[in-house]
């Protein structure tokens, strides 16, 4: 995908007035005790939180405030206190900068009815700034790199679900953003679909960062509740929780060498057993039916799960070494 535009004067204005903005921090966006009401339900509360470079996804149950942030992010929303910063810009002070930097992949479809995929994703590239002729360039430009080349000028309601999301994607790279949020950008897609649309996430921020024109490498904030997809394409996430932040960090350190995971079938009284292995700092959880995820502490001995065994007359029947997944991450932030 060729993203050099730099003979482009009004996408060098903006990127000119970006590399003038504070990013001292590094981080392209960043909540400053961020608080977003609706009446009475406290949406966001207090988030400070930072999202680095890269690829971070953004993780929560329904309802936990992921879609609150987008749209705060995108300055749709304005908080009730706190401040955002996204590439360097107050949303609140400057909303029309933030949204001409960044690429918005949202959940639902939003394609125009009569339209085809060249037409639609040129016109989202003039609405971002574009020239009708640079538009209409990056547009088929786009469609190859995500797959859709050959059906650039088919009607967009003749797609198939998995097409809907890619033609989203063009339109969101259309203007070339340094920022791409994508929310659910797997939804309805088949296994194979989703693996090319992981592909392309990834491929995305790469290229990125093999740019020499003096402009940061472009971010990605993916939310999504498909937890496997993150962990493929991310390397850092944020989980909310209740509007709240319930962690963050690098995955692979959020996973964290201070547990050992097994997977054990036992036989006998099963919820005695889990109580008893509470008792000992040893948490567990039933992952099937037949299968027991247990997580041991590195300061007790693994000897421990088969003397609890003993003591509560439950007999071990399968043992095994696992590791530690997102899921597990997960299911620590929100106290599961």
């Amino acid at each position: 995908m060729n993203s050099d535009r730099s003979d482009h004067s009004d996408r060098s204005d903006r990127s000119d007035r970006s590399d003038r903005s504070d990013r001292s921090d590094g981080s392209p966006v960043v909540l400053d005790k961020v608080s977003v009401r609706y009446g009475a339900l406290q949406a966001l509360r207090d988030v400070s939180v930072a999202f680095p470079a890269g690829v971070v996804g953004l993780l929560g149950p329904n309802g936990a405030g992921k879609s609150t942030l987008i749209k705060a992010l995108l300055g749709l929303l304005r908080p009730d206190s706190g401040v955002l910063r996204v590439l360097g810009h107050d949303v609140s002070a400057d909303p029309l900068s933030v949204r001409a930097a960044v690429g918005y992949m949202p959940e639902s479809d939003t394609h125009i009815p009569g339209m085809n995929a060249v037409s639609f994703v040129a016109y989202c590239g003039e609405l971002c700034g574009l020239p009708h002729t640079d538009a209409m360039q990056r547009a088929h430009e786009v469609l190859f790199y995500v797959g859709l080349g050959e059906a650039r000028y088919r009607n967009v309601e003749t797609y198939s679900t998995g097409m809907k999301q890619r033609i989203k994607l063009a339109q969101a790279l259309v203007h070339d953003p340094d920022l791409l949020l994508l929310d659910e950008p797997t939804n309805g897609m088949d296994p194979r679909g989703r693996d090319e649309m992981l592909a392309l996430i990834r491929d995305v921020a790469d290229r990125r960062k093999e740019r020499t024109s003096g402009r940061p490498p472009i971010s990605v904030i993916l939310s999504s509740h498909v937890l496997p997809d993150v962990e493929l394409a991310c390397e850092y996430v944020v989980v909310l929780d209740k509007g709240a932040v319930a962690t963050d960090g690098p995955i692979a350190a959020l996973k964290g060498d201070s547990t050992r995971v097994f997977e054990l079938r036992v036989k006998g009284d099963e919820a005695r057993f889990i109580a008893a292995l509470r008792e000992t700092g040893i948490e567990s959880h039933d992952e099937s039916g037949e299968v027991l995820r247990v997580f041991v502490p590195v300061d007790r001995p693994v000897q421990l799960l088969f003397k609890v065994a003993a003591q509560q007359g439950v007999q071990v029947r399968h043992f095994r070494p696992s590791v530690p997944s997102l899921e597990d991450v997960f299911a620590r932030a929100l106290g599961d």
